[in-house]
């Protein structure tokens, strides 16, 4: 295996599922945080997870576009099979084109399996949360929007990636 510059190997935790892999992390970071958060003060404590689960979905968004060989959206869409293994999520293509990937998620049984578990508050956290960070470790020139998830109650998760062509001036969101 190839080292990544911390010195660690690099994460092949994904071959099991990302779905698999959140439930095993849940099921060690929920009561995990629930102590820290009695011993020091849960407001900080999550905060910190959060800002945590940011950093490392940012280095798997550059190490995905280095396994990929390519950090483009067509690249991107390539990668869905991670997230989407073993029935994870359900999804409509709503559009792609150059520069635009945008689809439906109409079943998350990441929410499903929080929610199960009695951690739907954690399961934005631990991954919702990670889906624009992630993009941006993969691409920092993606746009990313969504503006509702199965997990806050929603129907269905609604994704934007856009990525501006050369010389066009990204949008703000």
């Amino acid at each position: 295996m190839s080292e990544i510059d911390d010195g660690r190997t690099p994460d092949t935790l994904n071959d099991v599922g990302v779905l698999k892999r959140r439930e095993i992390e849940a099921r060690i970071v929920a009561p995990l945080l629930a102590r820290l958060g009695e011993e020091f003060g849960a407001e900080r404590v999550y905060e910190l997870a959060r800002e945590v689960v940011v950093d490392v979905a940012k280095t798997q968004g550059s190490e995905l576009a280095a396994q990929l060989g390519g950090n483009d959206l067509a690249h991107f869409a390539d990668s869905m099979d991670n997230w989407t293994k073993g029935g994870a999520l359900q999804i409509e293509v709503v559009e792609q084109v150059d520069g635009i990937f945008a689809f439906n998620v109409t079943r998350c049984r990441y929410a499903e399996m929080y929610r199960d578990l009695g951690l739907a508050d954690l399961g934005a956290a631990l991954s919702c949360n990670r889906d624009g960070t992630m993009v941006e470790g993969f691409n920092p020139n993606i746009e990313f929007t969504r503006t509702q998830t199965i997990m806050s109650g929603a129907t269905h998760c609604d994704f934007v990636y856009r990525l501006p062509a050369s010389g066009e001036t990204p949008v703000e969101l």
